[in-house]
């Protein structure tokens, strides 16, 4: 079986490294929550990965199994493995503060010895372009740098392309996953994201309710709930521990605005 040679390579790899001198072994997989099992298909990368390394563990070698990814990865290692429970220890990042966005650009600026001041208040560009989460901090600043580094670092003619940078955030990262959701899930989803708790935690009562008001066609309860469960499984909203909903993606009532202005 897979699960098998697998658990052997790694159990032989990790006793080999402890027996050069090391600790253990930390096994770090980003993204976490793309690994989906599948009836249908007879894949099941998840579970295949929790047996294995729940295999390790039972035998006392020194590994950590590290995974992140977005908020459906929790759920997702639950329904694979009911043990996955005991397995892991979770831990929720939420977005940085103006303050420590600041740091995490300035920072290692300063460190590198670079002449270069972010001016005109670049850093609060970034903050409120990226709302504080690393990932569009980093998207950011990577496409601003690049104008930078085209004005030979002299901050007095460079400028934040900001609607430029987030055309392409829009294309590189929220268009796969808008252009996914058929016609009827894009609508609930333009009601979600003209909430007033968007960005937070929200309810199958206030997406009835607005839905009377902002789209012609307007959601019963059991039809939200029907849409809901099918965005959750594609990886667009989570049920929280509260019973309520939140949007999957960081920043997707942000895109989906933007893309029902152009209409």
């Amino acid at each position: 079986m897979v699960s098998d040679k697998l658990t052997v390579t790694i159990d032989a790899a990790v006793r080999l490294i402890v027996g050069a001198g090391r600790r253990g072994v930390v096994f770090a997989y980003d993204e976490a929550q793309t690994l989906t099992d599948s009836t249908k298909t007879g894949e099941h990368p998840l579970a295949l990965l929790l047996h294995v390394f729940q295999s390790l563990q039972s035998k006392g070698l020194p590994v950590l199994l590290i995974l992140a990814g977005l908020p459906t990865l929790y759920p997702k290692l639950v329904e694979s493995r009911t043990y996955a429970e005991r397995m892991f220890r979770v831990l929720f990042l939420e977005s940085l503060d103006r303050e420590a966005t600041h740091d995490a650009i300035e920072a290692p600026l300063r460190a590198a010895s670079l002449p270069l001041a972010p001016a005109g208040g670049f850093s609060d560009v970034v903050f409120e372009a990226s709302a504080g989460y690393p990932y569009f901090i980093q998207f950011v600043c990577r496409e601003a740098f690049d104008g930078l580094i085209a004005a030979d670092f002299d901050t007095t003619k460079a400028t934040v392309p900001l609607d430029a940078i987030m055309r392409k955030l829009d294309t590189d990262f929220f268009a796969g996953r808008w252009a996914r959701a058929t016609d009827r899930q894009r609508d609930l989803l333009d009601v979600i994201a003209h909430l007033e708790t968007a960005e937070g935690e929200f309810t199958v009562q206030e997406i009835v309710a607005a839905s009377k008001e902002r789209v012609t066609k307007p959601f019963s309860s059991s039809h939200a709930n029907q849409i809901l469960a099918t965005l959750g499984t594609n990886g667009l909203v989570f049920k929280n521990r509260h019973g309520k909903y939140m949007l999957a993606v960081p920043l997707l009532d942000r895109f989906i605005r933007r893309v029902t202005a152009e209409r």
